[in-house]
């Protein structure tokens, strides 16, 4: 996967909670059928040990499908399977660092949730940022406050490099997210708890590329 050749249209991030009764992998591959791009594996209170064995299973089960696999913080885990990047939060460790370990190739993401840390971000070492929550969440208790799509419009329009918006999200929110300036959707429980995984990706693929086509955002990243 090169580096800048990526969509984070529709932006699956796992929770290992809500995926455990279907299995991590069998969600995630059910979620890729129905139009996911992009892949996040998260799994805050997994070892590194622990991360690294599900990501080489999710890694090679992901083979051949063209979606990349990015782990959320762990650095040594992103290296240890060969992912196609890392998504660091502002306190998670040095970018530049993250960047030189990583390669040239890597995408390399950030979270932000202010202007002042979105036009801090350099474009050199990153490749988009994740923008929220737009809305409550409870898949991550100790997020900051949300910022609505007001608040998303503002940090997405003083960001250098393509945004994906999280936080609460469901299928209604797809033109306001696209509209505000943001590439696409970082989704958690809207596809992970769903009956039909697949089904719930098609969905949003589905209304993203209307959204899309009717101009309200430019394409992929």
């Amino acid at each position: 996967m090169m580096r800048g050749r990526f969509d984070l249209g529709v932006y699956l991030v796992t929770d290992p909670t809500l995926c455990a009764a279907r299995g991590l992998e069998q969600t995630v591959l059910a979620a890729v059928r129905g139009g996911v791009t992009l892949v996040q594996l998260r799994d805050k209170a997994a070892s590194d040990a622990q991360l690294i064995a599900v990501g080489r299973r999710l890694r090679a089960a992901l083979t051949g499908s063209g979606v990349p696999l990015i782990v959320n913080d762990r650095l040594e885990v992103a290296v240890a399977i060969g992912a196609d990047g890392l998504h660091l939060g502002q306190a998670d460790g040095a970018l530049a660092a993250a960047r030189k370990r990583l390669g040239e190739a890597a995408i390399l993401g950030l979270s932000v949730q202010t202007m002042t840390q979105a036009r801090g971000v350099d474009s050199a070492l990153v490749d988009y940022v994740g923008v929220g929550p737009v809305y409550a969440t409870a898949t991550k208790p100790d997020h900051a406050a949300p910022l609505g799509f007001d608040g998303l419009a503002r940090v997405c329009t003083a960001s250098p490099v393509p945004a994906v918006a999280i936080g609460g999200l469901a299928l209604g929110h797809v033109a306001d997210v696209l509209a505000a300036g943001a590439a696409g959707l970082a989704l958690v429980s809207a596809i992970c708890a769903a009956a039909d995984p697949t089904a719930a990706a098609r969905a949003f693929a589905e209304a993203l590329q209307a959204a899309r086509e009717a101009g309200a955002e430019p394409g992929p990243a």
